[in-house]
């Protein structure tokens, strides 16, 4: 690097010399009137190398060269050579910075920026899923038949009944497969309403079932409100709303109330398909269950008519005993309320229903079974049919598996009628007889509708 600036520096000089040189020329000859003679002869003195018009650059190397001695224009002339080599070669060092900098590099960066990695809306969809997502509600008259394969011509293995459920397992040619209860088969998509949530939730029940020794249900979502019904352990409300945090609404025979969800364990329920086999098995179960109840109601009709007899024959014998004139009458209602109980005269249901109208207006008692001295409502039902000869549960959740279920429209006397932690008889003109509060006691409602209806059990 040393070596080539001691040349610059000369060239410097040089270059200053000349002007300088040039300047005072140009002020001589001024100062004689003669600028324009004093040019042509330089230009004549340096010869025709330098034209009228050429470069001032071209000029002023020229005079250079004249009026530096042979050493110096050998100096100048390696600094331009040096000059033009430095040139030719920086030209090259300028292009790795172009070359440092490559736009592709950069978009990388823009394309992190827009792509949708964090927003995966297909992935993110399942979490949002109705929990009926995958549920199918037959909507028939009656049933539809679940068969083995996708095809009419296969084996009918179950009946999924009108608003009855099932979980769909996959879809192949207009048929759904499902599974519901113990049913796996193929139904025709067309005959079940397939994620429709509203249409599940309106066929679903949704029950809080106790599961501490007395469940209070308040008036209030609060435990300073009234207290409006009570439950034992292992019955179970209908729950109607969850939005209240640690609080269910529900539906009881007194109206709506509230109850800790502390002390409940929650389900959903759906009606399912019934198997082939689940379906002889409870036509059967049901043939003998009438068999035996009209053979009870024939033995209680027979002992009643027996008793009665026997009576009757004791009032007819004549006495042999002479009643002394001052006895006194025996007062009738010194007798025990139940020996003014008729028994049952009849082994249909509206025997069933006569009997159980003798004790209009007698008490409710919450966990009684006593006919005469109190009872509720599920208490009721069992000791009814226990006098001719059935013997029931004494809860009303049970009382929804007895028998076999007919529909409302269906119904007759002594039907069992279950509602949300309530049961009644059916007496007949959409009337029914029950257990109902501490303040109607033993009482008859109509309509039988006058809350929702969970199912209609027969026993006879």
């Amino acid at each position: 690097m040393q070596n080539k600036k001691v040349p610059s520096m000369v060239a410097v000089g040089a270059s200053l010399l000349i002007i300088g040189y040039m300047g005072a020329r140009q002020i001589d000859t001024a100062g004689n009137g003669a600028k324009n003679t004093e040019k042509s002869s330089v230009t004549a003195e340096y010869g025709k190398e330098i034209q009228t018009g050429l470069f001032y650059e071209k000029k002023e190397q020229n005079i250079v060269a004249m009026a530096m001695p042979e050493q110096m224009i050998k100096d100048v002339k390696a600094v331009q050579e040096s000059q033009a080599s430095s040139e030719t070669e920086s030209e090259p060092e300028t292009q790795p910075e172009e070359e440092t900098q490559p736009e592709p590099e950069t978009q990388p960066e823009t394309e992190t920026e827009t792509e949708p990695q964090t927003q995966p809306e297909p992935e993110t969809q399942p979490e949002v899923q109705s929990e009926f997502s995958d549920i199918a509600i037959a909507q028939v008259d009656d049933y539809v038949n679940v068969r083995s394969a996708a095809t009419t011509e296969s084996e009918i293995v179950g009946k999924l009944y009108n608003n009855s459920a099932a979980k769909i397992l996959g879809e192949e040619n207009g048929w759904y497969q499902i599974s519901s209860g113990n049913v796996v088969g193929y139904v025709k998509a067309e005959f079940v309403v397939a994620g429709d949530d509203d249409l599940a939730k309106r066929v679903a029940t949704r029950y809080a079932t106790v599961n501490t020794t007395t469940l209070f249900v308040r008036s209030e979502p609060t435990t300073e409100s009234s207290i409006i019904y009570m439950l034992p352990e292992g019955e179970d409300l209908v729950a109607i709303d969850e939005s209240n945090p640690g609080w269910i609404k529900v539906t009881t025979e007194v109206g709506e109330g509230y109850i800790s969800a502390d002390y409940v364990i929650m389900t959903t329920e759906f009606v399912h398909a019934e198997s082939v086999e689940e379906e002889r098995a409870r036509l059967q179960k049901e043939e003998e269950a009438r068999k035996a109840a009209n053979e009870a109601a024939r033995k209680a009709i027979e002992e009643a008519e027996r008793a009665e007899q026997e009576k009757r024959e004791e009032e007819t014998q004549p006495s042999t005993t002479a009643t002394p004139e001052t006895s006194a009458p025996v007062q009738s209602e010194d007798k025990p309320v139940s020996d003014n109980i008729s028994q049952p005269s009849g082994g249909n249901g509206q025997a069933v229903i006569d009997y159980a109208s003798q004790f209009i207006g007698n008490s409710y008692v919450y966990g009684g079974s006593s006919l005469t001295n109190g009872t509720d409502c599920s208490g009721f039902v069992m000791s009814v049919y226990k006098k001719f000869g059935v013997s029931l549960p004494h809860s009303s959740a049970a009382l929804r598996s007895v028998g076999y279920e007919v529909s409302l429209s269906e119904m007759q006397p002594c039907d069992i009628v279950c509602y949300s932690g309530h049961v009644a008889l059916y007496v007949g003109n959409n009337t029914i007889i029950h257990a109902s509060t501490p303040a109607t006691g033993i009482t008859y409602t109509s309509p039988v509708t006058y809350t929702r209806v969970l199912t209609v059990r027969r026993i006879f």
